[in-house]
């Protein structure tokens, strides 16, 4: 299983907004989930010659965009947004 995130999976300090990516990150390890976090550097409205990172190459190829807070199961599906990732993670314990 992978996760995509922006830049890791650590607190945000901006006051009132919880860290989305390290919600997805934590809910995935509390349910018994080892993801591989693919950090995708850049930023996802800008132009694709700003956003070749591995990460954002690859999301674009799964998805056809290059915005992440991405999983993609071993089994190739993709599960599309923090919350649901969060929500996936609470149903399918390991």
């Amino acid at each position: 299983m992978k996760l995509y995130v922006c830049w890791g999976t650590f607190s945000t300090p901006r006051p009132g907004r919880a860290s989305v990516r390290q919600n997805a990150y934590n809910a995935l390890k509390q349910a018994g989930h080892e993801p591989e976090v693919v950090k995708s550097y850049g930023l996802a409205p800008l132009p694709s010659m700003f956003n070749q990172t591995r990460g954002r190459r690859e999301v674009q190829e799964l998805t056809g965009n290059r915005w992440v807070r991405r999983s993609v199961l071993d089994d190739g599906t993709v599960i599309d947004d923090s919350r649901a990732i969060v929500e996936w993670a609470r149903a399918h314990p390991a």
